[in-house]
C-alpha cells in the first residue's frame, strides 16, 4: 500500500478541512491511503514548547513521516503570499533528507487558503515547491480537464487546490473548491503509482 502524506499547517481550520478532502481524494485511488500529519506552531518565545501530541487534530510530523511517503501534499494558510511561518520552519529543517536525497523522484502537490480573492493563493502555491523543487519532487498540478479549474469563482489554479475563506473566516468551502482538493488528491495519487 503506498502512503501519501498530507502535511498541513492551519491555524483556523480552513487548510485543516482541505487537508481532509486531499486525504479523501488519495483513498479513493485503489492501492493508495493517506497520512495525515500536521507541524507546531512557532514561539516567538525561545522557552516556549508545545506537546509532543497536538490536543486535537493530526499528529505532528516526523522526518520519517517524509522517508516513507510514496508522494507528498503540502498545504499551508496564506501568509503575505507565502507559506506559513510553521510549515516553512519545518522544511527548513529537512537538509538531512536533501542530502540523502531522500525525496528525489517522489511526486508532490500543494494546497492553500487565503482571505480573499487575490490574497497570494498563487503565489503561496508557488513558494510551497520551491523546497520540494530543491528536494528533487516531481511536482504534480491541476489540469484544466477538471471542469470545476474553468468554472470557479472562488479558489482553485492549475497550480494546486486553493480556497476563499474570507477576512473573517465566514466564508464556506464550495462545491468546487471540495472538488478540486479530492481531484488533487486523486492526481497526486495516481502519480505516486505510476512512479512507484
Amino acid at each position: 500500500m503506498a502512503e501519501i502524506l498530507v502535511l498541513y499547517y492551519s491555524q483556523n481550520g480552513a487548510v485543516r478541512d482541505m487537508a481532509q478532502l486531499v486525504a479523501r481524494g488519495v483513498e479513493m485511488v485503489n492501492g493508495t491511503k493517506a497520512r495525515l500529519r500536521t507541524v507546531p506552531k512557532v514561539s516567538t518565545v525561545c522557552e516556549a514548547t508545545e506537546s509532543d501530541i497536538p490536543d486535537s487534530g493530526a499528529p505532528y510530523v516526523e522526518l520519517k513521516d517524509l522517508e516513507e511517503c510514496a508522494g507528498l501534499a503540502l498545504g499551508s494558510p496564506t501568509r503575505f503570499g507565502n507559506m506559513a511561518a510553521p510549515l516553512k520552519y519545518f522544511l527548513d529543517g529537512t537538509s538531512g533528507l536533501w542530502l540523502k536525497g531522500a525525496l528525489i523522484g517522489k511526486p508532490a502537490a500543494v494546497f492553500t487558503a487565503t482571505a480573499s480573492m487575490h490574497g497570494g493563493n498563487e503565489s503561496t502555491l508557488l513558494s510551497m515547491m520551491l523546497p520540494l523543487l530543491h528536494h528533487g519532487m516531481v511536482i504534480v498540478g491541476l489540469p484544466y480537464s477538471e471542469p470545476d479549474l474553468a468554472a470557479t469563482t472562488h479558489g482553485g489554479t492549475p497550480y494546486g487546490a486553493s480556497r476563499v475563506v474570507g477576512v473573517n473566516h465566514d466564508k464556506s468551502i464550495t462545491e468546487a473548491e471540495k472538488k478540486l482538493c479530492i481531484a488533487l488528491g486523486k492526481r497526486l495519487a495516481q502519480t505516486a503509482l505510476k512512479l512507484a
